[in-house]
């Protein structure tokens, strides 16, 4: 009984070590830095649900209009209803609605003016993990891993900062290493690289 006893032991000892090296080699995957520039010149945001839209049909004040962007991804107004507005730049829209009201007023001029930034989901910056505030923050033309983390309220105390890395869904879900202890801890700015849109940035906590 004893020695079936050890056996079993034995056994469950060797399961536990097995998954504290998985735990310790899946924490030592290696990834290429992240490269310091990565933003595009030629991007153009792209509306999103949630977002708010001012509407200034010129000479024709009764239309102009600011609504927010249904879950739905569509906009409704004087004239116009369910009009898809999610993922149009808002100089598409502007030309959408001009078609549209074009069949009730002469020669609309439309201008759409975006108050409140949400974007697509495909486009928003993603962190997860060990920061204070992990959430899905909108991208911003030029927009870098130090303002990511200035808007997550930077790391939790168990946070492998250095450890991190993003995902890169514009490469094909490549995945980059990141220094975020170096970048919020150490105050080294070579740290610090752009992000582009549709980035999830996945901060693991630290075993030590």
């Amino acid at each position: 009984m004893v020695t079936r006893l050890h056996a079993v032991i034995g056994v469950a000892f060797r399961w536990i070590a097995l998954g504290l090296l998985g735990g310790l080699l899946a924490g030592c995957v290696s990834y290429p830095p992240a490269p310091t520039s990565a933003a595009s010149a030629d991007y153009r945001y792209n509306i999103g649900p949630g977002d708010s839209v001012n509407i200034i049909v010129w000479r024709n004040p009764e239309l102009s209009m600011s609504v927010p962007v249904r879950p739905d991804g569509m906009i409704a107004g004087p004239l116009i209803e369910d009009m898809p507005a999610m993922g149009k730049t808002p100089t598409a829209l502007a030309r959408d609605m001009e078609k549209a009201l074009g069949t009730f007023i002469r020669d609309p001029v439309v201008t759409v003016i975006v108050t409140n930034f949400v974007g697509t989901q495909s486009e928003q910056i993603r962190v997860v993990g060990e920061a204070a505030k992990p959430q899905a923050l909108p991208y911003k033309q030029n927009m870098t891993l130090l303002d990511v983390m200035i808007a997550v309220g930077g790391l939790t105390d168990f946070a492998d900062g250095n450890g991190a890395s993003i995902l890169r869904a514009t490469e094909g879900n490549k995945q980059y290493s990141v220094r975020l202890n170096d970048l919020i801890r150490r105050g080294d700015i070579s740290a610090n690289v752009d992000v582009r849109p549709g980035d999830v940035l996945i901060i693991p906590q630290s075993w030590f």
